[in-house]
Protein backbone atom coordinates (compact mmCIF):
# COMPACT_ATOMS: atom_id res chain seq x y z
CA UNK A 1 0.00 0.00 0.00
CA UNK A 2 2.97 2.50 1.24
CA UNK A 3 4.29 1.83 -2.43
CA UNK A 4 1.30 2.75 -4.43
CA UNK A 5 0.71 6.10 -2.41
CA UNK A 6 4.72 6.81 -3.23
CA UNK A 7 4.07 5.71 -6.53
CA UNK A 8 0.62 8.15 -7.15
CA UNK A 9 2.90 10.97 -5.21
CA UNK A 10 6.04 10.60 -7.72
CA UNK A 11 3.40 10.87 -10.69
CA UNK A 12 2.16 13.86 -9.52
CA UNK A 13 5.13 15.65 -8.92
CA UNK A 14 6.34 14.53 -11.94
CA UNK A 15 3.26 15.98 -13.88
CA UNK A 16 3.14 18.90 -11.80
CA UNK A 17 7.01 19.48 -12.92
CA UNK A 18 6.47 18.97 -16.57
CA UNK A 19 3.78 21.42 -16.55
CA UNK A 20 5.69 24.42 -14.98
CA UNK A 21 8.88 23.66 -17.20
CA UNK A 22 6.36 23.68 -20.64
CA UNK A 23 5.14 27.28 -19.03
CA UNK A 24 8.39 28.51 -18.31
CA UNK A 25 10.17 28.10 -21.36
CA UNK A 26 7.18 29.45 -23.22
CA UNK A 27 7.07 32.82 -21.06
CA UNK A 28 11.64 32.76 -20.70
CA UNK A 29 12.49 35.80 -20.01
CA UNK A 30 14.60 37.76 -22.96
CA UNK A 31 18.09 37.33 -20.96
CA UNK A 32 17.54 33.36 -20.89
CA UNK A 33 16.30 32.91 -24.86
CA UNK A 34 19.00 31.00 -26.89
CA UNK A 35 18.73 33.68 -29.97
CA UNK A 36 18.70 37.34 -29.47
CA UNK A 37 18.13 40.23 -31.81
CA UNK A 38 20.02 42.96 -30.50
CA UNK A 39 20.35 46.52 -32.14
CA UNK A 40 23.00 48.98 -31.25
CA UNK A 41 26.60 50.61 -32.31
CA UNK A 42 29.23 48.51 -34.07
CA UNK A 43 32.74 48.75 -32.63
CA UNK A 44 36.44 46.77 -32.77
CA UNK A 45 38.00 46.14 -29.86
CA UNK A 46 41.52 44.70 -30.75
CA UNK A 47 40.50 41.58 -32.67
CA UNK A 48 37.17 41.73 -31.52
CA UNK A 49 33.72 43.43 -32.48
CA UNK A 50 31.42 44.56 -30.07
CA UNK A 51 27.80 45.55 -30.31
CA UNK A 52 26.88 48.24 -28.10
CA UNK A 53 23.00 47.94 -27.84
CA UNK A 54 20.63 50.38 -27.54
CA UNK A 55 19.26 48.60 -24.21
CA UNK A 56 23.19 49.87 -22.97
CA UNK A 57 24.13 45.85 -23.17
CA UNK A 58 27.22 45.05 -24.99
CA UNK A 59 27.76 41.78 -26.99
CA UNK A 60 31.00 40.45 -28.54
CA UNK A 61 29.60 39.44 -31.98
CA UNK A 62 31.52 36.84 -33.87
CA UNK A 63 30.62 34.97 -37.42
CA UNK A 64 31.58 32.76 -39.84
CA UNK A 65 29.73 34.39 -42.68
CA UNK A 66 29.51 37.96 -42.12
CA UNK A 67 32.16 40.72 -42.20
CA UNK A 68 31.62 43.18 -39.62
CA UNK A 69 34.89 45.01 -40.47
CA UNK A 70 32.57 46.87 -43.30
CA UNK A 71 29.99 48.01 -40.61
CA UNK A 72 32.58 49.14 -38.09
CA UNK A 73 31.18 52.61 -36.82
CA UNK A 74 27.57 51.79 -38.25
CA UNK A 75 24.22 50.95 -36.52
CA UNK A 76 23.12 47.62 -37.05
CA UNK A 77 20.90 44.93 -35.90
CA UNK A 78 21.83 41.23 -35.88
CA UNK A 79 20.54 37.98 -34.85
CA UNK A 80 22.13 35.51 -33.93
CA UNK A 81 22.75 32.58 -30.95
CA UNK A 82 23.55 33.26 -27.56
CA UNK A 83 26.51 31.20 -26.65
CA UNK A 84 25.86 29.33 -23.20
CA UNK A 85 22.13 30.58 -22.89
CA UNK A 86 20.95 28.66 -20.09
CA UNK A 87 24.73 30.21 -18.31
CA UNK A 88 23.75 33.42 -19.83
CA UNK A 89 20.54 33.72 -18.22
CA UNK A 90 21.99 32.21 -14.81
CA UNK A 91 24.69 35.31 -14.82
CA UNK A 92 22.23 37.92 -15.56
CA UNK A 93 19.39 36.68 -13.00
CA UNK A 94 21.95 37.21 -10.68
CA UNK A 95 23.27 40.36 -11.33
CA UNK A 96 19.35 41.69 -11.78
CA UNK A 97 18.94 40.12 -7.99
CA UNK A 98 21.84 42.17 -6.76
CA UNK A 99 20.75 45.42 -8.57
CA UNK A 100 17.26 44.54 -6.72
CA UNK A 101 19.75 44.99 -2.97
CA UNK A 102 21.86 48.15 -3.89
CA UNK A 103 25.05 46.36 -5.33
CA UNK A 104 26.47 46.51 -8.93
CA UNK A 105 23.81 49.17 -9.63
CA UNK A 106 25.76 49.68 -13.24
CA UNK A 107 26.21 46.12 -13.99
CA UNK A 108 24.33 45.92 -17.76
CA UNK A 109 24.03 42.88 -19.33
CA UNK A 110 27.17 41.55 -21.41
CA UNK A 111 27.01 38.54 -23.72
CA UNK A 112 29.08 36.83 -26.41
CA UNK A 113 26.80 36.19 -29.52
CA UNK A 114 27.51 34.10 -33.18
CA UNK A 115 25.49 36.77 -35.64
CA UNK A 116 23.62 34.65 -38.28
CA UNK A 117 22.10 37.72 -40.05
CA UNK A 118 23.18 41.41 -39.68
CA UNK A 119 20.98 43.74 -41.03
CA UNK A 120 22.50 47.89 -41.52
CA UNK A 121 20.33 50.65 -39.89
CA UNK A 122 22.22 53.47 -40.30
CA UNK A 123 25.77 54.75 -41.45
CA UNK A 124 26.90 56.46 -38.50
CA UNK A 125 26.12 55.34 -34.63
CA UNK A 126 24.26 57.84 -32.31
CA UNK A 127 25.51 58.99 -29.10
Amino acid sequence: MKFKIAGAMFALALMFGTARAQTDDTTKKETHKNVRTMTGCLQKDGDEYQLLAKDGSTWEVKSDSIDFAKHVGHTITVTGAVQNATLHGAKEDTKAEAKEHGVGKNSTEHGHMTATNLKMVSGSCER
